[in-house]
C-alpha cells in the first residue's frame, strides 16, 4: 500500500509518503501527486510528521524512521553518506565523492544526491560547493539556506 500525507510547516509544504511500512519519499510539494499514492494517514506517517516537526522546532537531531530507497547501487551508496554528515555540519560534493570511495565522482555525487528520494530525513541539504557556496537543491537555495541555519543556530 503506497499512502501519503501533505506537511505544511512555516518554512515548506512536504509531500510524505510510505510504502510497506516504510518512508519512500520525503519532498517539497510542487508537482502533482504521483496517482500511484492514496491520501492517508497511518501511525508511520504521522511519526514522520512529529519527527520532521520535532527537526523544525529545534527538538529533533537525528531521525529515526524506517526508510525504501529506490535507487542504483551507487545512488544509495552515496544516500546512506549523506546519512553520515553530523546534524549542523557540512560536506563539498568532493569530501563526499572520497567517502564513497570515488574521489573522481563529484558530478556522478551531485546527480545521486539530486535524486535523493527522501530529503531532510537523508540530508541532502548538507552539501556545498567546494569553495563553501550553496549549490542547487530540490526545495530551492532558499529552504537550503534556512535548513543550514536552523541546524547551525
Amino acid at each position: 500500500m503506497k499512502n501519503f500525507i501533505l506537511f505544511n510547516n512555516k518554512f515548506c509544504n512536504l509531500f510524505i509518503a510510505e510504502e510497506g511500512e516504510k518512508i519512500c519519499n520525503v519532498s517539497f510539494l510542487k508537482t502533482k501527486i504521483p496517482a500511484d499514492f492514496k491520501k492517508g494517514e497511518s501511525s508511520l506517517l504521522k511519526e514522520a510528521v512529529k519527527q520532521l516537526s520535532e527537526y523544525f522546532n529545534k527538538k529533533r537531531r537525528i531521525f529515526n524512521l524506517p526508510l525504501l530507497l529506490h535507487g542504483t547501487d551507487f545512488q544509495i551508496k552515496v544516500w546512506e553518506a549523506l546519512k553520515n554528515i553530523p546534524f549542523g555540519e557540512t560536506r563539498s560534493y568532493a569530501q563526499l565523492a572520497a567517502a564513497v570511495g570515488n574521489p573522481k565522482a563529484c558530478r556522478a555525487v551531485g546527480m545521486a544526491n539530486n535524486k535523493n528520494p527522501v530529503a531532510i530525513i537523508i540530508p541532502c541539504h548538507r552539501v556545498i560547493g567546494s569553495d563553501g557556496s550553496l549549490t542547487g537543491y530540490a526545495g530551492g537555495l532558499k529552504i537550503k539556506k534556512i535548513l543550514l541555519d536552523l541546524e547551525t543556530a
